[in-house]
C-alpha cells in the first residue's frame, strides 16, 4: 500500500464533540463553547482534557472559576452545536440564542446544558500552556445523565444517544456497536 506524506498538523481523526459550559463568578452570566480538542487523561482519579485558545471569552471563565461542565449533546442540536463554536460569548448569549437551558450543577459554579443527556461536572486540576491552545485538565465530580436514556440497570444505553465527531473540518454521525472491549480474547 502506497501512503502520501503531510506537514504536521492536528491529524488525529474523529474526535468528540462536546459543549463545554462555563459561568462568569462576578456577574453570573453563563457560557457555551464547542470543543473537539477533548479526551479523557486519566480513568483514576477520572479526568478530561478541553483545550482552549487563550483569546476565547471562556477561557477566562474557566480560569476564573477553576471549573467547566462538558455536556454531550445529541446529532439534532447540531445547527446549535455549530453556532456555539462559532459565536463568542462575550458579545452574545449562547445560552439564549440556541433556547439551551442552564441547569445547576451538584458539585461546580458553571451551569450545565439541561438539553444535552449527559454532563459532566469537572473541577480544574491543571493549565498546560500547549501552544496555540491551554489544556484544562479537569477532575470528573460527576456525571448526570437523562433517565430516558438509561437501561433498568441505571447504565446508559448508547442506543438512545446520537453524539457526533468532528473529523477535519466536517461533523460526522456515528454508526452502530460493532464490538466490545475484550471481544477478541474469546
Amino acid at each position: 500500500m502506497h501512503k502520501t506524506d503531510f506537514p504536521p498538523r492536528e491529524g488525529l481523526f474523529p474526535v468528540p464533540v462536546v459543549l463545554v459550559s462555563s459561568v462568569d463568578k462576578t456577574t453570573g452570566s453563563a457560557n457555551i463553547i464547542t470543543i473537539a480538542w477533548c479526551g479523557v487523561v486519566c480513568s483514576n482519579p477520572p479526568m478530561l482534557s478541553v483545550s482552549i485558545r487563550p483569546s476565547r471569552y471562556s477561557h477566562r471563565l474557566i480560569k476564573n472559576t477553576g471549573d467547566f461542565a462538558v455536556n454531550i449533546p445529541d446529532a439534532a442540536m447540531l445547527k446549535e452545536v455549530d453556532i456555539c463554536g462559532i459565536r463568542s460569548g462575550k458579545d452574545t448569549d449562547k445560552f439564549k440564542l440556541c433556547s439551551f437551558t442552564p441547569a445547576p450543577s451538584r458539585k461546580i459554579l458553571s451551569p450545565a446544558i439541561k438539553e444535552c443527556p449527559v454532563n459532566i461536572e469537572c473541577k480544574v486540576k491543571d493549565i498546560i500552556s500547549l501552544g496555540a491552545h491551554d489544556m484544562f485538565i479537569g477532575e470528573v465530580l460527576g456525571i448526570r445523565a437523562d433517565n430516558s436514556i438509561l437501561t433498568s440497570a441505571k447504565s446508559i444505553d448508547y442506543s438512545k444517544i446520537s453524539p457526533f465527531v468532528y473529523n477535519q473540518g466536517e461533523y460526522w454521525s456515528l454508526g452502530k456497536r460493532i464490538g466490545h472491549y475484550g471481544f477478541s480474547s474469546k
